[in-house]
């Protein structure tokens, strides 16, 4: 059995002191532990050995990248379960944007970018090394291919003949932009309407997605190096999520509609979409999912007899609960029985990478445990608990900072009385009430589950609690308490927000003259109206894109369905705004209490969001000023809503950490060394 890396007292490599003197210090130490991006199984003769291959992912701070790797198991079954050994060292991975093994598990599509032309290569493995190479790129059938987001695909057909996958759809070569590279002269003469091409807005997918606008389906024939398009996919969707049917007669895919307009497809799965099956020979496409739901993920059962896939309701909240959802659960299609595979471990946050055959790999994790890789040998149906779940890279708990999770009770709201919930990181040791951080979430539809993040492992080094607030609203409690923020927006989220901050004073060693918030996005939403109503109780502020203005958001985010139905207004594709909406929507909006704010506010703005304008914090930043609050705004040229990347995450903790330091003082040091 391996046991992977053993943190032991001497491997954190400085004094307790010394770990707390500095965010930079913190964040490097605790951000060193890898995450588990994918895993998959390959099985050797008899079905009694196999190997497992897994893809991780490190920051790499000194260099400023994200570092890819790969680690190797051997999995043996014996009488007495699974024994798990590892097969070769790590090794990095380069200039991979996609990986897919084959049915059989004998071949491996990956999708390469070359580093000197940059072109995107397809290739395949097998035991004998590279059996083929195809540049997509200079076959011209596309565009760049979709390595991530909801339309990234890379899918084997059961033969292992051909593979599919997304990619751009391709336009004209168009003369050069600036005149002055190409005389006119030495022009060849171009047609006046491509000409005419060279300025026209290709309207993308919204955030994270801005580049994304005309999605094709592709199939590459592996015996003869050749690519198509498939043409027969309807004009009026966007396909993405391929798969082969049986047979390999046809490709299922999902369709998002993009008429008249895109909306905003990141974290947003009510879209309307479909699930759609093509048949290569006729060039048929038939929808099978309902015509006006939002329908995808599809999947193939191992038989090749059912098709199963996520549904949900288009418009209103832009997450919400679907028919089938998919979490490490045992889900009997035929029974509709659940059956919870982690009953009896340790709490925390786990995630299904893959199962084959019959084995699970998954990983777990919490808030003061990074990611440990698991396995685990699914028992006959109806015989799953308990389930022994096998350690392959063991991870223990980093010392200084336990967790628990807060139930807040909500008396006075009349429609939906029900509990909430937060999770509460403390800092371990010492005997003086330690300062509060607290952290809303954003969407507002998302939610703060058990897993480990490494800064707000780092604020508790630092001496901070940590607060992370569930409201209502939040993913995880039924669709009931979805729906019961609808309308209620800056209000309902504002005072649950404020009621677990209230009960984590009364019953916690917290200091309730050293209280801050951080928050990004609708976090931020809640945070501001805190500090406009609160303004005695929150002595430090730190936002990462802030939505202030509501009415604003109209003509800039890419979700402005999303303005009206949070507050409770109905929205279509030919809405356009009423002043009556305007007034709704300016009454909810925190900017016009902005001068009832006292709390020093620090601004982190990516300049490329495209969910909530960067022009919200600027202005923002400008009625603060005026009203001589000690503000400060750090922009960041590359960055989008989530403000991701290893430097700009590394930057964004270092400032809001010391932006902490500076406005509540510092904590006193405990003991969170073994």
């Amino acid at each position: 059995m391996a046991s992977g890396t053993q943190w032991g007292a001497g491997s954190w490599g400085q004094s307790a002191e010394g770990q707390r003197s500095s965010p930079g210090a913190c964040y490097r130490e605790l951000s060193r532990f890898p995450a588990i991006s994918c895993a998959a199984l390959g099985a050797t003769a008899g079905g009694r050995a196999f190997l497992l291959h897994t893809e991780c992912s490190q920051p790499d701070l000194p260099r400023r990248r994200l570092l890819r790797f790969s680690r190797h198991y051997s999995v043996q079954r014996t009488e007495r379960g699974l024994t798990v050994s590892r097969a070769a060292l790590s090794t990095e991975i380069h200039n991979r944007l996609l990986g897919q093994d084959s049915p059989s598990g004998q071949r491996r599509a990956v999708l390469v970018r070359c580093p000197l032309r940059g072109h995107e290569l397809l290739e395949v493995w097998d035991g004998s090394g590279r059996s083929h190479s195809v540049d997509l790129t200079a076959l011209g059938k596309h565009g760049v291919v979709y390595t991530e987001g909801p339309f990234a695909c890379l899918a084997w057909s059961h033969l292992e003949t051909q593979l599919l996958y997304v990619a751009e759809k391709s336009r004209p070569t168009l003369p050069a932009a600036c005149p002055g590279h190409v005389p006119e002269a030495a022009r060849p003469a171009e047609d006046e309407d491509e000409e005419g091409e060279r300025f026209v807005y290709h309207e993308g997918w919204g955030e994270r997605l801005n580049t994304r606008s005309a999605p094709v389906l592709c199939m590459l024939d592996i015996k003869s190096s050749s690519v198509s398009v498939l043409e027969s996919v309807p004009e009026h969707v966007s396909p993405g999520q391929a798969l082969w049917s049986p047979g390999d007669t046809g490709v299922v895919f999902v369709g998002w509609w993009h008429e008249p307009f895109r909306l905003g497809l990141s974290a947003c799965s009510n879209r309307r979409s479909g699930i759609f099956h093509l048949e290569l020979a006729s060039g048929h496409c038939e929808l099978l999912s309902a015509p006006n739901r939002a329908s995808f993920s599809p999947r193939l059962s191992p038989d090749g007899q059912h098709l199963l896939y996520l549904e949900g309701a288009v418009g209103g909240p832009h997450r919400q609960c679907l028919q089938l959802r998919l979490d490490l659960l045992l889900v009997d299609t035929e029974t509709a029985t659940v059956t919870n595979l982690t009953a009896g471990s340790p709490e925390g946050c786990w995630e299904l990478l893959t199962i084959q055959w019959d084995l699970l790999v998954a990983t777990c994790s919490a808030p003061h445990r990074p990611p440990s890789l698991v396995m685990a040998e699914l028992p006959p149906l109806g015989q799953e608990l308990p389930l022994r779940w096998v350690p392959v890279e063991d991870t223990p708990p980093v010392p200084g900072i336990t967790w628990k999770t807060l139930t807040v009770q909500q008396n006075s709201s009349p429609h939906n009385p029900q509990p909430f919930e937060a999770l509460l990181l403390s800092p371990t040791g010492g005997t003086t009430p330690h300062p509060l951080v607290v952290c809303p979430h954003g969407g507002p539809h998302a939610v703060f589950d058990a897993r480990w993040r490494p800064s707000m492992a780092a604020l508790c080094w630092l001496g901070f609690t940590v607060l992370l607030v569930n409201y209502r609203g939040s993913l995880g409690f039924g669709q009931a308490s979805i729906e019961c923020l609808q309308s209620r927006v800056g209000e309902q989220d504002v005072a649950d927000t404020q009621l677990a901050v209230e009960q984590a004073l009364r019953y916690e060693s917290l200091d309730p003259h050293r209280v801050a918030l951080l928050a990004g996005s609708h976090g931020a939403f809640i945070a501001l109206h805190l500090l406009t109503r609160q303004p005695e109780r929150y002595q430090a502020c730190a936002l990462r894109n802030p939505v202030s203005n509501l009415p604003a958001l109209l003509g800039t985010s890419d979700i402005p369905d999303w303005r009206y139905t949070s507050l409770g207004l109905p929205y279509s594709f030919q809405r356009v705004p009423r002043v009556e909406d305007l007034v709704v929507m300016l009454q909810r909006s925190p900017i016009i209490q902005a001068p009832r704010v006292r709390a020093p506010v620090l601004l982190c703005v990516g300049a490329r969001d495209r969910r909530v304008s960067p022009t919200q914090a600027l202005e923002l930043y400008r009625v603060l000023r005026a009203h001589r609050v000690p503000t400060r705004l750090l922009w960041y040229p590359e960055g989008g809503h989530a403000l991701t990347g290893v430097e700009m995450e590394a930057d964004v903790f270092g400032n809001c950490a010391r932006w902490f330091l500076q406005h509540l003082g510092r904590p006193p040091v405990g003991q969170h060394g073994p």
